[in-house]
């Protein structure tokens, strides 16, 4: 090879260098980061979901995280070869102008070997319908990205194994539950980006709630001010545009209901935070709420020196006796190391219904946790409106007044689900860790009222020259 051939060659590297680091893919979250993008890429659950506002840049991180499966080459999860991944989005004419438009550009068009059309020209596929695409895997071999969409029913998503299944916005529950099915054997991921605009559906019980407590099961929510992209002009001419009511899901991306929330102050975002070991001294009470068929609900409650409570430890369990229960939270105590009474009892607050005795018992529920071990006081105040409003109060503060710790989960879960009902009463269902915190909430000193600003001489003198101005016409009206 002479000298020019040489120079060429070189030219020819730094050309195709210099294309490949302007490759979309290449620059995602470099230099400006969408902190909660990154959030959803670094998370190890199998079942993840980002419920965001419109234009929070959900999407693209969803599209991001397929391209990065199929390539073999995901920054933060174990990559594999040969990996079969679904797109799943509502129906085709969605599929072609959101989620394939997003695969498109994240996909380095020198990775394709094939375009596989319903219709339209592999030449321009994005202005038709693709079937698949097969791209070359970093550890050679080739992965198939298939595209599929929920208005083609539930029989069109059976018999395949994948490792992957990205949801674009939210689809029918039984459509989510094949794809499940087609990532079992292979201990692939699910991953959906929606804005949640059709209300309270399966997705608010299945995910945002996680009522199976699946570990696996994962979520957050992103908002316009999530998006480093999006100009804050731009943000505040939108936000007048819309109603409080409608900003909930198509700029926060939350969940909503006709009946409305009892505490929308509650932000998981601010409120929840990761365990830390609590000092002795800001341990503060234990509060039980009783159940039998229906759960016991007790959690642990410190205070730190500036009286911001913390939620540190949870016990919360269903169709056991007091013996189980109490050996339980006897058991959480020691793990965080409560301190005991001079008798080596836990002391605790309990619903004041424990102290009643039924024919069918002899004794009563706090004298059964007595006998075992943990010293129950039943005058708890149980005045609902005023408990609602302490704890509204705690969480509008900012810097808000009360931290969870993640590990609550079922307190964390009552308090996304807990609605008002007819007139002024929440709904009686799955509040039993909200009534325990009630009651905790109720037992410390009601926040003081601020004292009135000092007068100046000024406001003094206009008092008394008022006060004075009355008096002479009260003695005036006598004659």
């Amino acid at each position: 090879m002479d000298e020019k051939q040489t120079v060429q060659r070189i030219l020819r590297i730094e050309r195709e260098l210099a294309a490949r680091a302007r490759e979309p893919l290449r620059n995602y979250n470099r230099g400006t980061v969408h902190a909660k993008q990154m959030e959803f890429h670094r998370c190890a659950c199998r079942n993840r979901w980002v419920f965001g506002g419109n234009r929070s840049g959900k999407t693209e991180c969803g599209a991001a995280e397929s391209v990065w499966l199929a390539l073999g080459e995901h920054p933060y999860r174990p990559n594999r070869p040969n990996v079969q991944g679904w797109v799943v989005s509502l129906t085709q004419q969605v599929q072609r102008d959101v989620a394939q438009s997003k695969i498109l550009k994240y996909l380095p068009p020198r990775r394709i070997e094939e375009i596989v059309m319903l219709s339209g020209r592999k030449s321009a596929p994005e202005y038709g319908i693709i079937d698949h695409i097969a791209v070359r895997n970093a550890f050679g071999g080739l992965s198939k990205i298939g595209f599929k969409s929920c208005d083609q029913g539930r029989e069109k998503f059976q018999g395949t194994s994948l490792d992957f299944v990205w949801f674009d916005e939210e689809p029918p529950e039984d459509i989510y539950e094949e794809c499940r099915m087609r990532v079992f054997d292979r201990r692939g991921c699910i991953f959906g980006t929606m804005t949640p605009l059709k209300g309270l559906t399966w997705v608010y019980g299945e995910i945002e709630l996680n009522e199976r407590n699946d570990p696996e099961v994962w979520c957050t929510h992103m908002e316009w001010k999530d998006n480093p992209y999006l100009d804050s002009s731009e943000i505040e001419g939108m936000t007048a545009l819309m109603s409080e009511e409608e900003q909930q899901s198509r700029r926060f991306g939350r969940f909503r209901s006709g009946e409305g929330l009892v505490y929308p102050e509650f932000d998981p975002e601010r409120h929840v935070i990761d365990p830390f070991d609590v000092p002795a001294d800001w341990q503060c009470a234990v509060s039980i709420d009783p159940g039998l068929r229906n759960p016991t609900s007790c959690h642990f409650y410190a205070a730190d020196y500036d009286g911001r409570i913390y939620v540190v430890g949870e016990h919360y369990a269903a169709g056991k006796d007091v013996d189980w229960h109490a050996e339980k939270i006897l058991a959480l105590a020691d793990s965080l190391g409560w301190r005991r009474d001079s008798s080596g009892r836990l002391r605790a607050l309990i619903d004041s219904a424990a102290s009643q005795r039924t024919l069918a018992a002899e004794k009563s529920v706090a004298e059964l946790f007595a006998e075992r071990g943990i010293s129950v006081n039943t005058r708890v105040n149980k005045d609902l409106y005023s408990g609602i409003q302490r704890i509204k109060s705690l969480f509008s503060k900012d810097p808000p007044e009360i931290f969870i710790f993640r590990n609550c989960v079922n307190l964390i879960r009552e308090l996304k689900s807990y609605w008002w009902g007819e007139g002024d009463r929440p709904r009686k269902a799955d509040d039993h860790a909200l009534d325990e915190l009630r009651y905790f909430v109720m037992s410390r000193p009601a926040p003081a009222l601020p004292a009135p600003p000092e007068k100046s001489v000024i406001q003094r003198d206009k008092e008394q020259l008022v006060r004075t101005v009355r008096r002479e016409k009260a003695w005036m009206t006598r004659f």
